[in-house]
This record gives structure tokens, sequence and C-alpha cells, in this order.
């Protein structure tokens, strides 16, 4: 059972702060600290001394990033949505391996702070457990879904199913990755929001009898869509603000507080006149890869201009080029799979895709290192 006495302390990179420090900061703080650290700290500090706005940056996975304020009491709304949903509260063990520096890491230590959790915070690495003793137990983590990919791949799934719950949030979750997750039994869950909701509104399970497309919208949130069938999202975690979104969802039949994702409508590709999903595309692409034995293998579609159809459905493919052959093989699975207009028409490889700062894959700083 987890201690019922209200934490007086944090974690962060292995060093013990009291909050009563905290509250003071820099004054003391002590010793040396890396820039990281002292953001960290300085999060932590307007927390507790009841700052009421935060300004954060959006994450710029399909834009430029922005500044957003954010209320204290949407973001204590947010907490205490996620905490009464997951069953998780006083005494209870956090890993925050997140960027503090943008919403997901903030949240974590915000439901942490307002709820009465133990907190160890790590740089946000690949793999946080590198930086921990291994003897660290946890109850909650949230992880981006590359740092997922490299706990289990390193070894350290027992130490995920010491948890309670895990959130994987900041991007898509891949084919493979989806299938790792699945010899977990540990609940897993797919978040789904952005800086403007104070991270996610609505969650689904990835893995075990449970697990489901669909998103479940949590209680008190009222979502609908537009005229293009993209959803739009309002309650106390914006404010009581109608926020509308790119995204292209379907609501399940009969309930519209559970939804499937379908794609963003700015990655529309219009190829020959024909409306291709790029993200219905890469969801194809990265399975036929794995099934191909190019497991792990990242993929993303763009629409590139082209003088007869208007815009040509391309693939770019992180890693070594594959052999002719073997992408040969990969198309003529896609045809079997994907309408006329909808296969690759074109494919590019780079060595590493570009990230924003927050972890999401940044498409158009990729194209930018081809040149396309």
């Amino acid at each position: 059972m987890p201690a019922t006495t209200l934490p007086d302390s944090l974690l962060l990179n292995g060093r013990r702060y009291t909050y009563t420090e905290i509250q003071e900061y820099p004054a003391h703080a002590g010793g040396e600290i890396n820039g990281y650290e002292a953001r960290v700290l300085d999060y932590c500090r307007q927390w507790l001394n009841g700052a009421q706005e935060f300004v954060l940056t959006t994450s710029g996975s399909t834009g430029t990033p922005q500044p957003i304020t954010l209320r204290r009491s949407q973001l204590v709304a947010s907490a205490e949505r996620t905490m009464s949903h997951l069953g998780l509260g006083l005494g209870h063990r956090m890993l925050v391996c997140l960027n503090c520096e943008f919403i997901g890491g903030l949240m974590m230590l915000i439901r942490a702070l307002e709820h009465g959790l133990h907190l160890t915070i790590t740089e946000p690495v690949a793999n946080p457990f590198a930086l921990l003793p291994p003897d660290a137990q946890f109850d909650f983590a949230s992880f981006v879904p590359l740092q997922l990919r490299a706990v289990l791949e390193q070894g350290h799934a027992s130490r995920l199913e010491q948890m309670k719950a895990i959130l994987i949030g900041s991007a898509a979750v891949d084919h493979s990755l989806t299938q790792l997750a699945d010899t977990l039994q540990v609940p897993l869950y797919h978040t789904y929001g952005m800086t403007e909701t104070c991270s996610h509104i609505a969650l689904r399970r990835l893995n075990g009898p449970d697990a489901s497309p669909y998103y479940r919208v949590l209680p008190g949130l009222h979502v609908e869509q537009d005229e293009r069938g993209c959803l739009a999202i309002r309650g106390d975690v914006t404010n009581q603000e109608l926020i509308q979104t790119n995204d292209l969802v379907r609501f399940a039949e009969n309930d519209h507080h559970l939804f499937e994702w379908l794609g963003r409508a700015d990655f529309i590709i219009n190829s020959g006149g024909v409306k291709v999903p790029a993200e219905k595309v890469e969801q194809v692409l990265e399975i036929t890869l794995a099934e191909l034995n190019h497991l792990g293998r990242r993929a993303f579609v763009t629409g590139l201009p082209d003088e007869r159809l208007g815009q040509q459905v391309t693939a770019i493919i992180e890693g070594e080029p594959l052999a002719e052959a073997q992408w040969t093989e990969v198309a003529d699975k896609l045809r079997e799979r994907l309408g006329r207009y909808e296969v690759p028409r074109a494919v590019h490889y780079v060595p590493a895709f570009a990230q924003t700062a927050s972890g999401k894959l940044d498409r158009r700083g990729t194209l930018q290192q081809l040149d396309l």
C-alpha cells in the first residue's frame, strides 16, 4: 500500500530537493544545476507558490510553435480528471521522463504536486531507466513511443509491470510497437489531446482484452464535429471555449464519447482529383514493412508537386535504402491493400527523421533535409 503522508520533496536527476527549497528557488537551490533542471525547478516553484497562469509553447508538429497561456484552474481540472480516471493519488510513485517544457511533461509535474505523489524526474532521454537505480519502483509513468520502444528493447519490461498505469503520448504508435506493447499486462493508454486542452482529453487502451481503436472521452467534456468531420472540444480544461481541431474523427455508433482518429484534414493529398488520407497510407505502409521483416522502420507519406496529378503520393522512409527488389515487394503488397491513387508512386530515404523539441516527427524539417 502506498504511504499516505504528503511528500515534502522530489528527486530530480538523482538529487533531492525539498518543496521548501523549491519555493525559494533559485536562492536555495544550491550546487550546480543544468539548464533543464533549472527550468523544471522553476515550473515547480511557480506551482507551489500559487501561480495562476502558465505560458507554454505548442508542439510545432504541424506548424510553427505558438505561445499559449493556460490558467491554473484549467490545469487543476485536467489533473483531477486523469488521476480520478486512473485511480491514482496520495502516496503513489510517479516517474516523469517527458520534457517538462511541453504540456505532457508539465501536466505530469502538476498531477504529482496537486495529488501528493512521490515525484522522480529524469532528463527526457530515450531510455530513462538508464539514469535510475535498478531498485527504483514506480506506480505511474508517461512515455513517448520512442521511449517505450527503447525501454522494452533494453529489457525493462518487468519494471513497467510494477506500475498501475502508463500513458503513451505525443506521437502515433506504429504497428510494431503495438505488438511489443501487447506483451505487457500493465494497462497502457494512448492519449489524445494537445496544449490547448491541457494535455489529453481522451484515452484508448493499447493492450490486453480492452484494447481498442476508439478513444474514450474523459467524463465532463463535450466533443462535436464540424462540417469537415473534424473534432471540436469544450470543457473546464479549455476554459469553456470551443477548441476546433484539424483532426478527422469517426464517432462510434450511438456513442459520441468514443471516437476513432482518422488523420489530420491538412494531411489530405489531392492526387488526380482523388483525396488521399496520408495517415491511412502511412499505417498500411508501416504494417507492410514490419510484415516483410523491415521491423521498426518509421515512414510517413506526403504529397509532392506533380504536373499531371497535382500531387504525387510519396513515401519517406527512415534508414538505409531498401534494395530495388525489396521495395518492389513492398509496393506489390501496398497495391493489394490500397486504392489505385493511394499507392506511393515514389520513395525517398533519410538516415534519421527530424523531430520537434517535444519529440514529435517534424515532417517539414525531414523534407527540408531531402530538399523536397
